[in-house]
């Protein structure tokens, strides 16, 4: 069998399962059991697949099947283009929260400033390990409610080189911090998915920490926390950096008022900018 062969199979059976990626979900695959960039398939799709090397395979396309996502099969996903470590006590890193990073950049254009930042339920480090890695000469505190996010997000620190410079504490928002504790930027994506658009979601979302992913309300209640109490933990001149979906942005409140609203090409909401 060649991996040609073998993914056109793949690709049809993910298709009778109603995967949305199916090319792409069995070639991610196949180079993980072959440990191969996808650029090796090009020039190698007609070379013999050994037996070990298929039967892995079959393997992890069963979990495929029943829409388990490709991220929790490998192990890993691709965040503003480093690699994160991912498992189902943590969310898997979406490309709509890059633009949390890019909000950042323009806000503190000077990379090397010691800034001090805050990343408020770190889940994998996508965001907290990305602003350590941007910003070399800045502290980043990661908190999360989770011990076991915190030690995906910490493995991922200590991978990315950026450990030194960060620190990790449990605790409810902003229960984690220290009372004194103050910063330039503290950016969140906090569970923010409505109850009722929960029941709508594909499949693959219910592999994925539920408490991660929804208030089971109507999407505002953390986010309207977060902003409620953020300027006990900002400077003067700190900002308050929020991801959201459907639910929107909560109310300006705490001393903070809305300074701008994070939209994305296509003209959809992904978040809000609040400070003093």
């Amino acid at each position: 069998m060649t991996p040609r062969r073998l993914l056109t199979q793949a690709v049809k059976i993910l298709q009778q399962h109603a995967c949305t990626t199916p090319r792409l979900d069995a070639e991610l695959l196949l180079c993980h059991v072959l440990d191969k960039p996808r650029s090796w398939l090009i020039a190698h799709a007609d070379d013999a697949l050994d037996a070990p090397h298929m039967h892995a395979f079959e393997v992890l396309l069963a979990r495929r099947e029943k829409r388990e996502p490709v991220a929790y099969i490998t192990g890993e996903k691709e965040f503003w283009s480093r690699p994160f470590h991912v498992s189902p006590d943590v969310l898997i890193p979406r490309p709509e929260t890059e633009h949390l990073i890019e909000a950042v950049l323009a806000h503190l254009p000077n990379r090397n400033a010691p800034y001090a930042m805050c990343d408020i339920g770190t889940g994998s480090g996508c965001i907290a390990v990305t602003l350590a890695c941007e910003y070399p000469n800045a502290r980043v505190t990661a908190t999360d409610v989770s011990s076991a996010a915190l030690a995906v997000a910490r493995a991922n620190a200590e991978r990315l080189g950026v450990a030194g410079r960060m620190y990790f504490t449990q605790g409810d928002l902003y229960g984690a911090l220290a009372g004194t504790e103050c910063f330039d930027i503290i950016v969140s994506n906090p569970p923010y998915v409505s109850q009722q658009e929960m029941e709508d979601l594909e499949p693959e979302l219910g592999f994925e920490p539920r408490q991660a992913l929804t208030d089971e309300a109507d999407g505002l209640s953390h986010l309207g926390r977060l902003v409620g109490q953020a300027a006990n933990h900002l400077t003067p001149d700190g900002l308050l950096l929020l991801e959201t979906g459907l639910c929107g942005l909560p109310e300006a409140s705490g001393g903070l008022r809305l300074h701008e609203r994070i939209i994305d090409l296509a003209g959809h909401l992904r978040g809000g900018i609040y400070g003093h």
